[in-house]
């Protein structure tokens, strides 16, 4: 699901509506949680996506790798190393900051990110890009983790992931939402 300018407040869903990853059944489950985590203001010059991947384990387990904000290359093949801010044994909570250096061939080097939520009971995380050396500015991202029940009761955990960014100057917002959504999932 991509927005730019004012997002639909529609109640009811229509198949532009439902996020790539997501039946139009898991959609209708996870609402509440994308109204209440993943809906932003999308102004002029901005632009936002929400991108779904489905995972066959537990919500814990991926929510385990998913929380680490220390270590997001485990799970984001684009990062090159992270290091928190202030050295090894800092606690991982909100308003700590992060360095991530990219792999090459993006168009980036590095970005520096601060926490912005980590609730370990609803499995909810965010961040902000407060620097680097790229052309996103204006970064939030909310990253959430459901476990939903498939056909035949197979444990399922979907991992939710949205952002809203300024679209910078010279680039479309098609072409800042391919870049992110990449570098998302």
């Amino acid at each position: 699901m991509a927005s730019c300018g004012e997002p639909s407040r529609s109640p009811e869903a229509t198949a532009e509506d439902v996020p790539a990853g997501l039946t139009a059944e898991e959609y209708a489950d996870l609402r509440p949680r994308i109204d209440s985590h993943h809906r932003y203001r999308v102004g002029p010059g901005q632009c936002s996506s929400l991108l779904a991947q489905r995972i066959r384990a537990p919500a814990a387990a991926v929510w385990s790798v998913v929380r680490r904000f220390d270590s997001p290359q485990v799970y984001k093949h684009f990062i090159r190393s992270c290091a928190i801010s202030g050295g090894a044994g800092e606690e991982i909570r909100p308003g700590c900051l992060r360095e991530v250096s990219v792999i090459s061939g993006l168009p980036a080097s590095t970005s520096t990110e601060r926490l912005d939520v980590l609730d370990e009971d609803r499995r909810v995380s965010g961040f902000t890009i407060v620097g680097g050396e790229h052309r996103l500015r204006n970064y939030r991202s909310v990253t959430t983790v459901d476990e939903l029940r498939g056909g035949g009761g197979q444990i399922r955990a979907v991992v939710l992931e949205s952002y809203i960014v300024d679209v910078p100057e010279g680039n479309t917002e098609e072409d800042t939402r391919l870049f992110a959504d990449t570098a998302m999932m």
